[in-house]
């Protein structure tokens, strides 16, 4: 078993350390500890300080569960806590890797998608979203690459990294198929609720459809580790819960308590991602149009990140290696394998995202004409 090379986190550790201006993140404004316990009750701070350091349970603590059974609208019963969304991604293709299976995924996507089928052997079938259909998720192409072999189709919406959304009908219709074949339908919403049109529903109130989520994203608290699964199906339940014993058993019970203060103070939380993300995109919808002759893009529906392309057709490495120099770190489209693209995040930072375009429109009127 091999895994392929990460690209992207290759890139990204790198560089983004000691960068001045991080547009490759694909995050939301970063918090401190002490601004995460500030939203906390006195007894909440003394129960974090004072906590024993031991296991958690596999399934999560009972508070963090019951905090994200609220916001999904769920029982606590159907809340898997898991190490980031990334263990949700290995427990569900470690579970689906079964001789001849085959499972759908999105392209481009997050390299995660793809690298754990692959290195599993499953096979990967891929449906696209193209510039030429402003990104779109075309449900019937993802349907007619379905078969009796499909364990899982994978969804992420928004879309890391277009920004592409699926919309409430669209939902519906896939689920629909998935699940009157015996086809898991996974959707990764670690961008909900972020919207900037249209905001599509969870899919957690879809009873044949599994949701990953995590504190990394929409909730830009990466360093906690924690993410969780919504499932109705009580004996996935169950083989989730027993993956995740051979895989992590638990998680750290320091990450879960912040979690958890971070999740029933949503509305601060997501708040302040969703207030920098349309504050950004405003600017950069100008930034866009100014540089129309250069770059092309199509604004993201959701999310934090864009994906433009270079309108030469080059391959954007170089582009984003001159961007770098200049202090601003971007992340090419190699990452995506499509290569004049790059990713722009445009919500992990918020005062100084203006002077972060400044030098990226520096660099693009440095361009030869």
């Amino acid at each position: 078993m091999e895994l392929k090379p990460f690209l992207l986190d290759k890139w990204l550790d790198s560089y983004e350390h000691g960068i001045e201006f991080n547009l490759a993140a694909s995050t939301g404004p970063a918090w401190s500890l002490n601004e995460i316990l500030s939203l906390a009750s006195d007894e909440e701070r003394e129960l974090f300080l004072n906590h024993k350091v031991v296991y958690s349970r596999p399934a999560g603590a009972e508070g963090l569960r019951s905090a994200i059974a609220d916001m999904q609208g769920v029982d606590v019963d159907h809340v898997q806590v898991v190490t980031g969304a990334s263990e949700a991604l290995l427990v569900l293709m470690w579970l689906a890797a079964e001789p001849g299976a085959n499972v759908i995924l999105p392209q481009p996507g997050f390299t995660t998608f793809s690298a754990l089928p692959e290195s599993l052997r499953l096979e990967t079938r891929y449906y696209a979203l193209r510039k030429e259909n402003g990104f779109a998720i075309d449900v019937e192409e993802i349907k007619k690459l379905t078969d009796r072999n499909t364990k899982l189709v994978l969804i992420n919406s928004p879309h890391n990294p277009t920004g592409a959304t699926m919309s409430d009908a669209e939902l519906d219709i896939l689920h629909e198929h998935t699940s009157s074949r015996g086809i898991q339908l996974i959707s990764d919403e670690v961008y909900h609720p972020i919207y900037h049109g249209q905001p599509t529903k969870s899919a957690a109130r879809l009873p044949y459809a599994t949701v990953i989520h995590d504190f990394s994203k929409a909730f830009p608290l990466s360093g906690v580790r924690t993410g969780w699964m919504i499932e109705h199906d009580a004996e996935r339940r169950e083989r989730y819960w027993n993956a995740r014993a051979y895989f992590s058993i638990s998680n750290n019970t320091a990450g879960e308590m912040l979690a958890e203060i971070a999740m029933r103070h949503r509305d601060i939380v997501l708040g302040k991602t969703q207030k920098t993300a349309s504050e950004n995109l405003r600017q950069l919808s100008d930034f866009m149009a100014k540089h129309c002759e250069t770059i092309g893009w199509i604004a993201p529906r959701g999310g934090m990140t864009a994906f433009p392309w270079l309108l030469s057709g080059e391959n954007s490495r170089a582009f984003c290696q001159a961007a770098a120099e200049r202090g601003v770190l971007l992340a090419p489209g190699e990452c995506f394998d499509m290569l004049s693209h790059f990713r722009l995040g445009f919500a992990a930072i918020s005062e100084k995202f203006p002077a972060a375009l400044n030098r990226l429109g520096e660099l693009i009127a440095s361009l030869p004409g």
